[in-house]
């Protein structure tokens, strides 16, 4: 039990923050629905869709013990690139493959080449393409905000995948992982791992509650919006990669330890190179779901994204000297940042206050990871 308290400990913190938010908005608004009615729920996972989606390949980034300071800039960036193109009058597939790869893979080879080849600290190639991406979405879009009326892109970030269908996806995902879970014990007992009944009982448990919450979100609207489908997918995409790669094996490697990877034969330039561009691409990726959802591109996009981003993967317990860490932790901390963000709003909480409760936050997981180390050591 102790040890699934321990491994489970930001999971718990999300729940308990749920009950909390609920207590303040009774205390403070004389009713706790407010905070947990479905059109609120569901506003929560649509305002963190884009942090999230960062957030998968910052933890790959910080797992190498690096950081992306460039990816709220490169999200309103590729916004702008993505409302321009359609402009012209490029179709929406054209539009999407420029946007992903001539802003999201292309600064990403850029970051990653500086940072692979001349070891120069990531904090400062990402801290200059943080200006420059910010300088070009202000220069191409001449300061303004543009629109975005094309139906097929504006699907993308605003319409539904229907109830019926909505239904059938989440009864198939909760026998899908139910199954995960229990060839997973399957598998450890035959290489005679030791398994843990309260682990297992609990990801149980955990799930259960997941998928009762989902419906009671989703359903309570028109259905799935095809933007978390996406959300899903990048998140279970980002999980395969880390866990049953050799890329993702080789990136906890270098994270531990960079020269010891580098001695057993892991291509070190590589890796790095893979990992920045993943992390752009993604960043692009969400400035073409918020054109989408929002109807238009500002050039302000994403401002101070990238610190919540890494507060998301900090707080979900990867550890920024690398070597340590979950996708799944790091999109529990993603809730965590969207329900802080939406509880204290809900409250009337000012905007300072907010950042500094989460600076504060932030401050804690840090200490906690650095305690937890020196304990093993």
């Amino acid at each position: 039990m102790k040890r699934f308290l321990k491994n489970n400990a930001t999971l718990i913190a999300l729940f308990a923050l749920i009950i909390i938010m609920a207590i303040l908005s009774q205390l403070k608004l004389g009713t706790y629905t407010v905070f947990l009615q479905s059109a609120n729920l569901s506003n929560i996972i649509l305002q963190v869709i884009e942090i999230g989606i960062m957030a998968v390949g910052m933890t790959m980034v910080i797992l190498i013990a690096g950081i992306d300071l460039s990816v709220g800039s490169i999200m309103a960036l590729s916004a702008v690139v993505s409302a321009l193109l359609l402009k012209a009058g490029f179709g929406v597939v054209l539009t999407l493959l420029f946007t992903l790869s001539g802003v999201g893979i292309l600064l990403g080879l850029w970051n990653g080449f500086w940072i692979s080849k001349y070891k120069i600290p990531p904090f400062i190639i990402t801290l200059g393409m943080m200006t420059i991406a910010r300088g070009l979405a202000h220069f191409i879009s001449n300061k303004t905000a543009i629109g975005v009326s094309n139906k097929t892109f504006n699907a993308i970030g605003g319409n539904y995948i229907g109830r019926g269908l909505s239904i059938t996806i989440l009864v198939l995902a909760f026998f899908a992982i139910i199954y995960l879970i229990l060839n997973e014990n399957k598998q450890k007992k035959k290489y005679k791992i030791d398994t843990n009944r309260y682990n297992t009982i609990g990801k149980i448990a955990a799930l259960t509650a997941g998928i009762s919450v989902a419906f009671y979100i989703f359903l309570g609207h028109e259905g799935i919006p095809i933007s978390v489908v996406i959300f899903v997918t990048i998140i279970l995409s980002g999980i395969f990669l880390l866990h049953h790669t050799k890329f993702g094996r080789r990136l906890y490697a270098i994270g531990g330890n960079e020269e010891a990877a580098r001695l057993s034969g892991i291509n070190i330039f590589k890796s790095k190179m893979i990992v920045f561009t993943i992390m752009t691409t993604l960043a692009a990726l969400a400035g073409i779901i918020s054109a989408s959802r929002l109807g238009s591109a500002s050039p302000n996009f994403g401002s101070l994204f990238e610190l919540d981003a890494i507060a998301a993967v900090v707080i979900g317990g990867t550890s920024l000297t690398g070597g340590i860490g979950t996708i799944k932790g790091s999109i529990i901390g993603t809730f965590i940042i969207g329900i802080l963000n939406n509880g204290l709003s809900l409250l009337g909480v000012s905007t300072e206050y907010q950042w500094m409760i989460k600076g504060l936050i932030i401050i804690m997981a840090v200490w906690f990871d650095v305690v937890n180390k020196r304990k093993k050591i």
